[in-house]
């Protein structure tokens, strides 16, 4: 084997380093270059996309915090009008039933004017049926019929007491 023998190591020994020179030079003016272009852009494009991931955190607790104003918001409006129809129909009830109450106080005084007249009425006919049957019967009692006016004097002292 050529490689063991030690009068060939000297050559051997150039080569290798003049191998070595050439793939140094190589590597630090070529590829290391190259390498490093491409770890600064892979680093920039991280940094990049951790701003942008940062920014859209950002937008997003924004328009969360916009969403939960924008529904508190919402809420309170349709409590208002809740309340401002409940207090409407409140209203409209009450004028409602005040309306109901007023016509129905008017026909309880017309009913109770009716009555009061049918009493009076009634009142009227029970002093002829009353000053009628008296002297029917004071007739076949005594057989004798009194007069009108002492019947009516009669029964009125009666309904009287």
């Amino acid at each position: 084997m050529p490689q063991l023998n030690p009068l060939d190591w000297a050559p051997q020994l150039i080569w290798l380093a003049i191998t070595f020179g050439i793939l140094y030079v190589l590597m630090l003016k070529i590829a290391l270059p190259r390498i490093g272009s491409v770890i600064e852009k892979r680093a920039a494009k991280i940094a990049g996309d951790l701003g942008a991931a940062e920014k859209a955190k950002r937008d997003t607790e924004e328009a969360l915090a916009g969403y939960e104003q924008a529904l508190a918001e919402a809420k309170q409006k349709a409590h208002a009008i809740i309340e401002e129809g409940r207090a409407k129909l409140k209203a409209e009830t009450d004028a409602e039933r005040a309306k109901l109450e007023q016509e129905l106080a008017a026909k309880s005084a017309e009913a109770a004017a009716r009555i009061e007249k049918a009493t009076e009425a009634a009142m009227k006919d029970i002093n002829s049926v009353a000053t009628d049957a008296a002297a029917d019967i004071v007739r076949q009692l005594i057989g004798v019929a009194p007069s009108k006016a002492d019947l009516e004097k009669a029964v009125t002292a009666a309904r009287k007491a």
